[in-house]
């Protein structure tokens, strides 16, 4: 596997461009315990996160997760975030929305922070629950992006924690082939394989990239 290079790890969050974004447990420890545990991070990542970026897929497992994602336009950040904008002695340079990355970046780190929060409270421990910095890699091609979305649902397979991708429910997976309404950008996610059933198909088998080399 390929060494990342320090600007994967940290590539700017900009409008309009889409991301893989994944994460583990610091020091190996685990982010979920309980089903509740699951789902409470994905109702942080829909009130967090959804308004700054649309989701293509995601996977979460015991100690790690995965999204692939699409940063808003311009227009809809800026509508997002002026309400929330009062505090004039803040760090980062708001002027003009000049830096929406900034405020985006920082979406994702009120998300981590408040599920950190809840959990630890929860299991009654304390300090960092997320390796730091969280990584982010632009995906810029096509191609690769297919491969990405590929790893992402086939994490829980190659990890031996089921034995098809039906059968783990903290995927996008099962949303994609249903018929259920779903927040993801699920046509066009099936699009880059063509139809539903070529995407079902290419995903019988194991991926041939990991999707972060």
């Amino acid at each position: 596997m390929n060494k990342l290079k320090l600007e994967d790890y940290k590539a700017i969050l900009s409008p309009k461009h889409t991301y893989h974004v994944y994460n583990r447990g610091i020091g190996g420890e685990l982010l979920f315990l309980s089903n509740e545990n699951y789902r409470y991070f994905l109702r942080k990542y829909d009130n967090y996160i959804a308004p700054v970026a649309d989701t293509f897929c995601y996977c979460l497992m015991p100690n790690l997760f995965h999204f692939l994602i699409r940063i808003k336009e311009e227009k809809v950040l800026k509508e997002f975030f002026k309400d929330k904008i009062k505090n004039p002695d803040s760090s980062i340079d708001l002027t003009g929305f000049e830096n929406l990355s900034g405020l985006v970046s920082r979406q994702f780190s009120n998300f981590f922070n408040a599920y950190s929060k809840a959990f630890n409270k929860q299991h009654h421990r304390s300090g960092n629950l997320f390796s730091r910095p969280y990584k982010r890699k632009l995906i810029s091609d096509e191609t690769y992006l297919r491969k990405v979305i590929h790893y992402i649902h086939f994490n829980p397979v190659m990890a031996g924690i089921v034995d098809s991708l039906e059968n783990w429910e903290y995927s996008s997976y099962g949303s994609i082939i249903s018929n259920k309404k779903t927040k993801l950008q699920k046509k066009e996610v099936i699009s880059y394989f063509d139809d539903l059933e070529n995407f079902k198909f290419c995903h019988l088998y194991p991926p041939e990239l990991t999707g972060i080399e």
